[in-house]
């Protein structure tokens, strides 16, 4: 499943082309119609992400909001930016199995490499070859196609797609726990401190819950209990606040490096040819996540591998006593 900063990633793509011009809304696989239709021809006004959960809000008070859940994602094709650090048109962008060169910080453009063509983003991020002709034929089961005069977003298999108003909106915004690229930091941070504060259950299920603190998934989760050192049973309530609060600070600084590299890196003090291998390589890039029984990076005990609430779990018995 994406996590917080793939779906911020999505958003700041929605904002850099798609913003302030009106859209054309179809649904070619069918499912989407009535929905696609109450925001067709509308002006897209701002495109707003909150842990998981994308909000493009139109003209009219009229939102479509979308949760990718475990096998959604968005294809944007037509010209449009590449703000993640792969040069290769086959190269992967993203959380797993990136390949490609690593270039620097930021791509201009995908004219840069001969415009048009597609990017995925998801849980993982794509450079799909060059396409012909603008825009391209839908691919496979395309809930929703978002369309402008020079760029096309296609989303497939989401949790959830669904048009709202400020109040359905306000009603699921509510449930949702703070996220460090949202909210005002220092209210998100004694929002979640008071949160954990109240809780006996273990903060290895209270980083996942979404009505705790937004944007945290698997991989995210058990790379900053392994950082910060805590056994992930520990009930919430029984952990020092000034730990509570270190999870969260941490979490604000990965999120951000996530936004910015598109990538979960999650591993500190990396330079040169280890830094560019962990950006094309999960195996380098993580300090406990999908390790199970290699040795700890630190102390060499096996990395333990256990579900809770049906998620595989990654953490050290020994540095995480």
């Amino acid at each position: 499943m994406p996590e917080g900063h793939s779906v911020h990633r999505i958003a700041r793509q929605f904002r850099l082309h798609f913003v302030g011009q009106p859209v054309a809304a179809t649904s070619p696989q069918g499912r989407f119609a009535a929905g696609a239709a109450e925001i067709d021809g509308r002006i897209l006004l701002d495109a707003r992400a909150v842990g998981k959960q994308l909000f493009l809000e139109f003209e009219n008070d009229t939102y479509l909001r979308v949760h990718l859940g475990m096998y959604g994602a968005w294809d944007f094709a037509g010209d449009i930016t590449v703000d993640a650090t792969v040069a290769s048109a086959g190269g992967r962008m993203g959380q797993t199995n990136q390949r490609g060169t690593v270039v620097g910080r930021f791509e201009d453009s995908l004219a840069s490499i001969g415009a048009p063509r597609r990017l995925r983003m998801a849980e993982s991020e794509r450079l799909g070859e060059a396409i012909e002709g603008f825009p391209p034929a839908p691919i496979g089961q395309v809930r929703v196609r978002l369309l402008t005069h020079n760029a096309v977003a296609d989303l497939r298999g989401p949790t959830a797609c669904d048009v709202l108003h400020p109040e359905d909106v306000a009603a699921v915004l509510a449930k949702l726990g703070p996220d460090p690229m949202v909210d005002d930091r220092s209210a998100g941070e004694e929002r979640f401190v008071a949160t954990v504060a109240t809780k006996s259950t273990p903060i290895g299920l209270l980083l996942m819950d979404q009505s705790v603190v937004s944007g945290i998934g698997n991989v995210y989760r058990a790379e900053l209990l392994f950082r910060a050192r805590i056994e992930p049973h520990t009930p919430g309530k029984a952990l020092a606040e000034p730990h509570v609060r270190d999870l969260w600070r941490d979490w604000d600084t990965l999120l951000h490096i996530g936004v910015e590299t598109g990538q979960m890196m999650t591993m500190d003090g990396l330079t040169g040819d280890a830094y560019e291998a962990a950006l094309a390589s999960r195996d380098d890039r993580h300090w406990v996540y999908h390790r199970e029984g290699k040795p700890c990076r630190v102390c060499s005990t096996p990395i333990r591998r256990e579900f809770a609430a049906g998620r595989k779990l990654y953490w050290c018995p020994s540095c995480q006593a």
